[in-house]
């Protein structure tokens, strides 16, 4: 264990001598206090430090030690429910000891060391197991089976396993090595959070994460285990749609960070999140989710620290063979922090001042993302997908942070004011925003949900760039210059827009929209538009098609609930043609 006194203080950076046997990223307990740090540059015996507290009233000569050993996150029954800061301190224990401040120096441990779980075994005496492979399940919350992983570098065979209940550092099985050496396993397991967790194989993005969100599932959708970011400039709804995301989004897990966030934000999540249900299980959404809070006045170090926490809990459930959903909000706060760090270690400044290695690092976590084979005997799937939110200034998405993230990324959901201003949420612009998985899911959509699938989008595309170019038409010489069929052109575009991509999260039935109903939806759009053009070609004026009675029914259907819809559909449909007719009928009398 390395010793040394501090030299120099200078913000969240703390320069200490006498650390030569330290190593680069060891933990670090900075002065009497015991504030936790990691060293993060090493110059001969000079150890500089980020420390995860705030260093107001340290000064030189105070005493550092190092605890020889990098930042891990604690992992085990117990996560499920919690909220973490930014280095995993559980913030509602901490809040019983000492009230509502955050105290400097406290230690509470990240998981409960007294509370007892019920360990069920499905290994036995004599079995021969290896990393990864499943000694038994404890029940988590009510809907999360906790499986008990064999821990990273162990093999052999189990000489001992127990039933009963268990706190997470007692001993549940012992497994006996090739060498004869006999290993205690308990429920807690602890990982390095700034390396990616060990699988067995990465697997090709073949089916969606499916959000029930009109513009994302249809346009631009994500592939279990892909990565998205959700650009936007301030007011236009990134946190909604993250928050959409992780009430909705097809995950057992759900990972939050709220990377430097306004408080207000976070208390939202925290207020919010108990109360949902889940749909799918009747229970809050709560007893799948874990919320790591690292506020934008907390200490600024520890928000480069939150996101590697938070991803390292997830490959965790990954591991078990869970379907994970991580929201990143926002790693432009996380950038920041990076550049602060940066400037005061006296770096090399890159483009606007972020660090030379930025792009490297959203890399290496963007690319911890994946659906994976996991380790151990028995085939298990796991999937990790991220959505990260960045928040460019002034909305301007051509600065680093978010150029450096479309670089890596495979879909790009833009965010537009314009539209935020006109109460058009979700604000994904369907001009800007694209889906490199689009093309590879559209085999899975047109399977697994209807054949024409792929068509309908692809027509709906068309229709809305159609949109784009007639209206600088509109712009620049009027309604009047264009034709009948362009005008219907136009109305189609717009109940796309109005009926279809805008959606209501705070209505309870348009909150959440299922594939099959997004077909129908899509499904009645454009056979009003095919209905209204071949009653064009016969002779029926525009301005009465536009005013058909049954446009309002339309887009009223979203707010359909399911047990309803082939009935309406069908009445709808029915309506369109019979409408359609009646005008043909007319113009020719």
């Amino acid at each position: 264990m390395s010793k040394g006194v501090i030299k120099k203080v200078a913000g969240p950076l703390v320069i200490a001598e006498g650390m030569r046997n330290a190593n680069m990223f060891d933990v670090v307990r900075v002065s009497s206090q015991r504030l936790i740090g990691e060293i993060i540059e090493m110059h001969g015996d000079e150890a500089s430090i980020q420390v995860y507290e705030e260093t107001s009233g340290l000064g030189p000569g105070e005493p550092v030690e190092s605890t020889g050993n990098p930042l891990c996150v604690e992992l085990g029954p117990g996560l499920i429910g919690s909220i973490f800061d930014g280095i995993q301190r559980p913030l509602n224990e901490i809040m019983e000891r000492t009230g509502n401040n955050l105290e400097r120096g406290i230690e509470v441990p990240s998981l409960n060391r007294d509370r007892k779980w019920n360990f069920e075994p499905t290994a036995y005496v004599g079995l021969e197991v290896s990393t990864g492979d499943i000694l038994g399940t404890t029940m988590e919350s009510p809907i999360v089976i906790h499986k008990v992983l064999v821990p990273n570098g162990v093999s052999g065979i189990i000489s001992k396993i127990f039933n009963g209940e268990f706190t997470v550092e007692e001993t549940i099985a012992v497994i006996k090595t090739e060498n004869g050496e006999e290993v205690p396993v308990s429920m807690l397991q602890k990982w390095p959070v700034r390396i990616g967790r060990p699988f067995k194989e990465k697997l090709a993005p073949q089916m969606p994460l499916i959000t029930g969100q009109r513009v994302i599932d249809t346009l631009f959708p994500i592939a279990k285990g892909g990565v998205a970011t959700v650009p936007g400039p301030f007011g236009s709804g990134k946190t909604v749609v993250q928050h959409q995301l992780a009430k909705w989004a097809e995950a057992d897990i759900v990972v939050y960070i709220g990377c430097g966030e306004r408080g207000n934000e976070m208390t939202d999540v925290l207020n919010e999140f108990p109360e949902l249900i889940d749909p799918k299980t009747g229970y809050s959404i709560m007893e799948r989710t874990v919320l790591i809070a690292n506020t934008s006045d907390m200490p600024v170090a520890a928000r480069e620290a939150s996101i590697y926490v938070g991803i390292s809990i997830a490959e965790y459930y990954r591991d078990m063979g869970y379907s994970v959903a991580l929201m990143a909000d926002s790693t432009s706060r996380w950038a920041e922090a990076l550049r602060e760090m940066s400037g005061r270690l006296e770096e090399m400044p890159g483009e606007e001042g972020y660090p030379a290695y930025l792009g490297s690092r959203l890399a290496q976590f963007y690319e911890r993302a994946g659906r994976v084979i996991s380790l151990g005997s028995n085939h298990r799937e796991g999937a990790l997908s991220v959505i990260g939110a960045v928040s460019p200034p002034g909305g301007d998405i051509s600065e680093p942070v978010s150029q450096a993230t479309l670089r890596i990324v495979k879909v790009f959901w833009g965010l537009d004011a314009n539209l935020a201003y006109r109460r058009h949420f979700p604000a994904i612009n369907w001009l800007t925003s694209y889906s490199l998985y689009a093309d590879k899911m559209g085999n899975w959509f047109n399977s697994e949900v209807n054949e024409n699938w792929t068509s309908l989008r692809l027509k709906i595309v068309k229709l809305l760039h159609d949109e784009s170019e007639l209206e600088e038409i509109v712009k620049l010489v009027g309604m009047d210059a264009l034709s009948s069929e362009d005008r219907l052109k136009l109305e189609a575009a717009r109940s796309i827009r109005e009926d279809y991509l805008h959606q209501d999260a705070f209505h309870e039935v348009d909150t959440y929209t299922t594939l099959e109903k997004q077909f129908r939806m899509m499904e009645l759009v454009l056979y009003f538009y095919d209905a209204s053009l071949a009653a064009l070609k016969k002779g029926a004026s525009i301005d009465a098609l536009v005013k058909v009675p049954v446009r309002e029914q339309i887009g009223r259907f979203k707010y359909e609930k399911e047990e309803n819809l082939q009935e309406v559909y069908g009445a709808i449909k029915h309506q369109i043609m019979e409408q359609a007719e009646q005008l043909v009928g007319r113009e020719d009398a």
